[in-house]
């Protein structure tokens, strides 16, 4: 028999390769006992493997070099045994077999994301699919393939409706009820069809039907959904693991039969999960608003302050306004300096766009708080300032990942004309795009008051509301601190004045 150790080194495989096999039954689970003559200092358990696990990983990796995938390599290579043998030779010696041992004496397996043996999927909050994987793929076939560009067209009901054949594929109404029972809390009926414009008036019927009789599964950090599944050899039982993040909801659909344990250790590490699915994210066409804001006179108000302070103050910022974000629901962006970015995608419960501008005054009236109590603390006069620019559009959506962090980043002019907005703005001033007040929903304008102050011939200045001026009507954009602007300078813009929520 080898320790877990030495077939580790011999075969030159890592511990979550070794694991991953063992999850896909290639490799037989390790005989965990007390090894023989150990001393003081000697591990209190073990696991062992029979001396042929290694000539299997070798086959394995052979494969792996021939250009088969894990499950290709598992059909031809089959399940093996149990170790029948050990585990009697353990229980003549007195050792407790597999079955009997406590399960905190068994050698955990780490699986990770990427190893995932079932077939695994992400949706975000409109159900639209971010991410899968090869076993989705496979095993899902004509559900998840090649995926449109824009997210609109990635609903999951889409995928699962739209069929050129007069029949469903095997799975897909299991999968629709699946899916309808996790929107159903979040989302009407009405909204989940919404993408899924040009299916027949049958699919829209039996769409409906469904959706009345499905029961809306309660949210909390992993539901457990039980469904059968055709896997080629008949309908199994399967149960779907769905886990809600900030960012959407991972489903995982493993086998009921099988051994769960390790596929719930990793489902609760959430932090590892959620970072190595963004990483993975794809890329996405999205509609989307982006809020810059930048703290005025920064570079002033950081000479003034000692060092711990000004990051007190700072820090103060960034708490208040998260808050904030995050009852919004924006996504945190790539900005250098004290200022921040924000993106808001559309939501399937609320306005996007409307989001964005009560996030904004609130933001707004949060700062001059904020600045009050600084005034006190201090006995100084500087205000704070945030000044903001807001903007809508339609843009690539991606992630960066570095070492310590996943940051999103949205590729395309909508984030550089938001930031340009942002320079213009002076004391506090909220300024937005014509295009973004326009994409307000018609019911909700009154919500937001705008407009432009202009000088009245008698050299009085007027707030002119519900009016847009060119940028290069407002300053001059060939001199001083606004040549920067030049770039925006024909676009049509708006100060917003008040958001009422």
């Amino acid at each position: 028999m080898l320790t877990s150790k030495e077939v580790l080194d011999r075969s030159g495989v890592s511990r979550a390769t070794l694991n991953n096999y063992i999850a896909r039954g290639l490799l037989p689970r390790p005989l965990v006992k007390r090894p023989a003559g150990g001393g003081a200092t000697s591990p209190r358990q073990l696991g062992y493997f029979p001396p042929d696990v290694l000539e299997t990983i070798a086959a394995i990796q052979k494969l792996k070099r021939d250009g088969l995938d894990m499950e290709q390599i598992a059909q031809r290579l089959g399940t093996p045994a149990a170790l029948a043998s050990d585990e009697q030779s353990a229980d003549s010696a007195g050792q407790p077999t597999a079955s009997e041992r406590p399960k905190e004496h068994q050698e955990r397996l780490t699986l990770t994301v990427d190893e995932l043996p079932h077939a695994a999927y992400m949706v975000n909050y409109n159900f639209e699919v971010t991410w899968f994987n090869t076993q989705a793929r496979k095993n899902l076939s004509g559900v998840f393939g090649d995926l449109a560009p824009r997210i609109e067209d990635r609903s999951i009901f889409k995928l699962l409706l739209e069929t050129d054949s007069m029949a469903l594929p095997p799975n897909s109404l299991a999968l629709v009820r699946l899916n309808l029972a996790l929107a159903k809390e979040r989302m009407t009926c009405a909204a989940m069809l919404q993408p899924c414009r040009g299916i027949s008036g049958e699919r829209v019927k039996l769409f409906e039907a469904l959706c009345d009789d499905a029961a809306a599964v309660q949210g909390k950090l992993t539901a457990e959904v039980p469904l059968r599944l055709n896997t080629g050899q008949g309908a199994n039982d399967f149960t779907a693991y769905a886990t809600y993040f900030r960012e959407g909801i991972l489903i995982v659909l493993a086998p009921s039969h099988g051994d769960a344990a390790e596929l719930r250790r990793l489902l609760g590490r959430r932090d590892v999960v959620i970072r190595s699915l963004l990483s993975k994210r794809l890329p996405v066409l999205t509609e989307l608003a982006v809020l810059v804001a930048d703290l005025q006179d920064s570079v002033k108000i950081c000479s003034e302050l000692p060092p711990d302070e000004y990051f007190e103050l700072i820090n103060q910022i960034w708490s208040v306004a998260g808050d904030i974000f995050r009852r919004f629901y924006g996504t945190h962006g790539k900005h250098v300096g004290d200022g921040m970015v924000y993106y808001f995608f559309p939501q399937p419960d609320s306005n996007y766009i409307l989001n964005t501008a009560i996030c904004a005054q609130e933001l707004k009236g949060a700062i001059a708080r904020l600045s009050k109590e600084w005034q006190l603390k201090k006995n100084w006069t500087n205000e704070l300032y945030l000044n903001t620019g807001l903007n809508e559009g339609q843009e690539w959506l991606g992630t960066f990942q570095t070492a310590t962090s996943i940051e999103f980043v949205v590729l395309g002019e909508a984030i550089n004309h938001t930031a340009r907005l942002s320079d213009l703005a002076r004391f506090g001033q909220i300024w937005a795009t014509k295009n973004f007040i326009s994409k307000l929903p018609a019911d909700s304008r009154h919500q937001v008051q705008f407009g432009i102050e202009r000088v009245g011939a008698d050299g009085q200045r007027v707030q002119v509301s519900s009016s847009y001026s060119r940028v290069c009507n407002l300053v001059d954009v060939e001199s001083g601190r606004y040549v920067k602007l030049k770039d925006i300078a024909g676009m049509p813009v708006t100060e917003i004045l008040n958001v009422t929520a």
